[in-house]
């Protein structure tokens, strides 16, 4: 394996030899930008130790909501082009954050009363002689009292998934005795038996290069099966998320004009309501592709593969470059979606937010996990 070439492996094991690069010198300081994106979960629980370890500094920017809260000690928040220090996990920064919002909101509407109040007596005796010495004492006092800084709000995330005007009626998708292997190497699936419907809500996860990735891709039809079959409804829409639909944006467009390209004939007023739906709007959509942060395009490549209202939803590692409260958005969207999910992810926060079913993905099989995802965690661990 290590005499391998490095574009021939997964997205997983390329992860790790980064990370193997960055350890191997024993840094002074450690700089990880999403250092979890891709890894499996086994892969995770590894840089958790590791990290919990880990002597000197590290700085890590993540979406991981528990990965975080188990290795960082001390919380930077960039808000409002400043950077405030907060001590403890991610969940306490958060208490801390939501108590800190409701203090300065009270604050602010005091200070806004009291305001109101001293600017009411001025204009209301400012010509009156006899009162002119309490009014210079209230101009002067409302110099004093100052400003309270505006709320600056977090961006409005959105994740509004389309319902589908049409049910089609079981069954959906279904595989039967289906065999897959690329061509020259061994068999990744041996008589996979399983079916997806409408109502389906469901996690994969497993090792890195296991064929997670390539079970989605039998699903879509982007690949057919060695042996066996799978059964597509000619009625069901199905719409597949991946790095590989972020990646294949046009960056020298800007959102609007793909989505025309993508869409031809279709009034530019309904392709903005749509990309409005993922929370790119104004100019936003008109901004070139390359401005836009890794997030923003995982938002427009979602407007993009769900504009035909999808029955099914498959998400290969949906939540990579998307931040927490973009994260906190999608799982909602998830949850109202009338459709089927399926996706192969290793966030526990999304998993444990949006689907109903855990299926693991090992020794050519997918099978049903019958816990929680903090008991699957809890194996691993012991293991």
């Amino acid at each position: 394996m290590q005499k391998k070439a490095t574009k021939t492996f997964s997205g997983g094991w390329r992860m790790r030899i980064a990370l193997a690069r960055a350890l191997f010198i024993e840094p002074d300081m450690l700089l990880l930008d999403e250092p979890t994106n891709h890894l499996d979960l086994h892969a995770v629980l590894w840089l958790e130790s590791y990290l919990v370890k880990w002597p000197k500094t590290f700085i890590v920017v993540s979406h991981a909501r528990e990965f975080l809260n188990t290795v960082v000690t001390d919380i930077l928040h960039l808000h409002g082009q400043k950077l405030n220090a907060y001590k403890g996990d991610y969940d306490t920064f958060e208490r801390t954050r939501e108590e800190q919002v409701k203090n300065q909101q009270k604050a602010l509407e005091a200070n806004e009363k009291a305001r109101a109040h001293m600017q009411s007596f001025i204009d209301k005796f400012r010509y009156n002689a006899k009162r002119a010495s309490l009014v210079q004492s209230r101009i002067k006092a409302l110099d004093r009292l100052g400003h309270v800084d505006e709320i600056i709000n977090d961006p409005d995330y959105k994740f509004e998934f389309p319902t589908p005007d049409d049910r089609p009626g079981p069954p959906i998708i279904s595989f039967s005795d289906a065999s897959f292997g690329y061509p020259g190497g061994p068999m990744l699936f041996k008589n996979l038996n399983f079916g997806i419907d409408l109502d389906s809500r469901i996690a994969m996860v497993g090792p890195n290069g296991i064929g997670k990735s390539t079970i989605l891709k039998l699903i879509a039809g982007e690949l057919q099966p060695t042996s066996g079959t799978v059964f597509r409804s000619a009625k069901v829409r199905i719409a597949v998320f991946s790095q590989h639909h972020v990646d294949g944006l046009d960056l020298s467009s800007n959102p609007l004009l793909y989505m025309m390209r993508c869409f031809p004939g279709v009034p530019e007023q309904k392709l903005r309501a749509h990309l409005g739906s993922f929370g790119v709007t104004g100019n936003l959509a008109l901004q070139p592709m390359y401005t836009l942060s890794g997030g923003q395009k995982s938002r427009v490549a979602f407007a993009k593969i769900t504009f035909k209202k999808p029955h099914i939803i498959l998400l290969d590692e949906p939540s990579n470059h998307l931040d927490l409260d973009a994260v906190e958005a999608l799982i909602q969207g998830l949850v109202l979606f009338q459709g089927g999910i399926l996706m192969v992810s290793h966030d526990e926060h999304l998993i444990s937010g949006s689907v109903e079913e855990l299926w693991v993905v090992s020794e050519g099989r997918a099978t049903p996990f019958h816990g929680t995802f903090q008991d699957y965690k809890k194996i691993l661990q012991s293991s």
